[in-house]
């Protein structure tokens, strides 16, 4: 039981106004330095504040119900969530569904795995589904992985699309698809695995991750936070090597027919 010197400060609706009030200040100065980003900054933090009043009230549901039917509903709208974003982020794509498809099915392989793997083997609650640690660790790692498997698939398109004509010429002096985009596709995992690998870099010395800070604020000893944030990190870098990996996979088979042609066709062009 925690004393009263350990208990949690709750934060009131004016003070999570007046942290907003700095949001307004920020879109306010990028707004007159014409930097053309107030509107989605102010857009952003608006969804962010909905969504989160929102899942709270929904995990307070699934944790009183305690349903593994529940956890994997809530954990297929997290995925399929992810992968319309990742498909959104994206300047040159794939046309149809595949866009679609190829980062939702990347992540699926990779984050459903390791958490599972990661509950199951590692963090062992008495029910691996539990929701109380299920969604917290699913989330962490579909949230990262998301966001490596979105660079990875945008570097390796827009890669694909500037260097085509390199590209074929490559193909015409006899080497095959895989030998052609060989420097692209490490270009492409690089720039996908660099935020998380700095991120780790830096755990601990400049900044405190996510999961520990919740940890200590919520009054557990500092020394159980680091355990557990050890382990989310190192599953974190797991899920998103690969789910990058497989993405860029998955891309490039679709950008080659059987007889290795590169279909430059297949790629469509947003506008900026």
């Amino acid at each position: 039981m925690k004393t009263n010197s350990e208990e949690i400060i709750k934060l009131s609706n004016d003070r999570i106004i007046l942290a907003g009030l700095l949001i307004l200040l920020l879109g306010f100065f990028t707004w007159r330095s014409d930097l053309s980003i107030a509107k989605p900054l102010l857009i952003a933090s608006l969804r962010m504040i909905v969504q989160l009043f929102l899942i709270g009230l929904i995990l307070v549901y699934i944790f009183s119900i305690n349903h593994p039917l529940l956890v994997l509903l809530i954990s297929m709208i997290m995925l399929l969530v992810a992968g319309r974003e990742v498909s959104a982020r994206q300047k040159y794509t794939i046309k149809g569904l595949w866009s679609y498809g190829i980062g939702t099915s990347s992540m699926f392989v990779s984050s459903f795995a390791v958490s599972i793997f990661g509950l199951w083997a590692i963090i062992r609650p008495e029910n691996w589904w539990d929701p109380r640690y299920a969604i917290p660790v699913l989330g962490m790692l579909l949230g990262n992985t998301m966001t490596a498997v979105a660079l990875s698939i945008d570097r390796f398109t827009a890669n694909v699309w500037n260097d085509r004509e390199v590209i074929e010429a490559r193909l015409i002096l006899g080497e095959n698809a895989r030998e052609a985009i060989k420097d692209i596709v490490k270009d492409s995992l690089r720039s996908g695995l660099m935020p998380v690998i700095n991120s780790m870099a830096i755990a601990g010395i400049v900044s405190l991750p996510g999961m520990m800070t919740g940890q200590i604020l919520a009054g557990n000893s500092p020394n159980d936070a680091v355990r557990y944030q050890i382990v989310i990190w190192l599953l974190i870098a797991v899920g998103c090597g690969f789910g990058s990996m497989i993405a860029v996979k998955m891309v490039s088979k679709k950008l080659f027919d059987e007889r290795d042609r590169l279909r430059i066709d297949r790629i469509k062009v947003k506008n900026s």
